[in-house]
């Protein structure tokens, strides 16, 4: 694909320059600032694909009124909320540009979708397998990987389970593997003789694959004898309706939902103090289901102008309160300098 190299100029001029007049500069939790996009109603307002918008204005925007094109984003839905809050913010500076997000499950997005060649972008809630990675070569798509935030994954039971605060990995682990605990006396003799309700994601997910390798443990397979969805919500909804129920989430669908159910302190071993899930525990390590999360761009797609365009404002808007204010740790000023420099990268060659 052949590029107007002034353009590329222009595109890396513009990044070194918001870079260097610190656009996005630190604060707490992760040195992060104010967005400065506006709030965003949430009106996509990008549904038109028509290119007649910006006619031949010569002015210091025309460049980017002039961008057009789609932008398909699959993916984890714990990834979910941050792509869809910055396609919308995008969307408000871009209306000729049309992004598209679709929760689909790390693993079901990359087999499905970003390994075919059908996305551009595919979020992810674990590291890309190397098996992806083969399948995704074998279909000519390098997969191109932008570390975004960091998560405190979530324990949660109903607000009634007033005999629970606190489990170790351990626990977690014979209640969630094969063939494991089936009720709550099962245990902890103290619990009640109640049957567990297990309300989880999908096997699709990279939620899914990050528990079962960190916290049930790679020698044991996940149970199946629990509702998986890749809707988030459900599960809140699913242990909201049930005294014994319990499911687990990425922190911003329990940030928003903190009154409807109860969140379980966490403690990676016996005799170690439990920690509750929180941005600052996530961040300084001391919640032992912190987790990173990550978005991977499809090289050659990056090569497409309003590809380019939509990550650099993404890994720009990583580091600010935007995605604090979702629920997740923001990346830090290093990580978005060093994610900026591989995108950058990878479009000048």
């Amino acid at each position: 694909m052949t590029r107007d190299s002034e353009r590329l100029s222009d595109l890396v001029s513009r990044r070194r320059f918001l870079l260097s007049s610190g656009a996005v500069g630190a604060t707490a939790l992760a040195g992060c600032t104010s967005s400065g996009d506006g709030d965003g109603d949430g009106d996509t307002g990008g549904s038109g694909g028509d290119s007649g918008g910006s006619g031949n204005d010569t002015t210091e925007g025309s460049g980017d009124d002039a961008l057009s094109g789609e932008v398909v984003n699959t993916g984890s839905s714990t990834v979910y909320p941050v792509t869809n809050a910055m396609a919308e913010r995008f969307m408000e500076e871009h209306p000729q540009v049309n992004v598209t997000v679709d929760s689909t499950g790390s693993g079901g997005g990359f087999e499905n979708h970003f390994c075919p060649g059908n996305s551009d972008i595919n979020g992810a809630s674990r590291p890309v397998k190397d098996s992806e990675v083969e399948n995704c070569r074998g279909n000519d798509v390098e997969p191109i990987e932008f570390h975004i935030a960091g998560d405190a994954l979530t324990m949660a039971v109903n607000n009634d389970a007033d005999w629970v605060d606190s489990m170790t990995f351990e626990e977690l682990s014979q209640i969630w593997r094969k063939d494991g605990a089936q009720m709550w006396s099962d245990v902890r003799d103290e619990w009640p003789d109640e049957e567990f309700e297990l309300f989880g994601p999908a096997s699709t997910s990279g939620t899914y694959d990050w528990f079962n390798a960190n916290v049930i443990g790679e020698e044991y397979e996940h149970t199946a004898q629990h509702e998986p969805t890749e809707e988030d919500n459900l599960i809140v909804q699913g242990i909201q309706d049930s005294q014994y129920a319990m499911g687990y989430f990425g922190y911003a669908y329990y940030n928003e939902n903190s009154d409807s159910v109860k969140a379980v302190k966490i403690a990676a071993e016996e005799g170690d103090e439990p920690s509750e899930p929180s941005l600052a525990n996530a961040k300084d390590g001391s919640y032992p289901m912190a987790r990173p999360l990550f978005i991977y761009g499809s090289e050659s797609a990056i090569q497409r102008e309003e590809v380019y365009e939509f990550l650099e404002f993404y890994l720009e808007n990583a580091e600010t309160d935007l995605v604090q204010e979702i629920g997740y740790v923001p990346s830090s000023v290093e990580m978005r300098d060093e994610n900026l420099s591989t995108l950058e990268d990878v479009y000048e060659n």
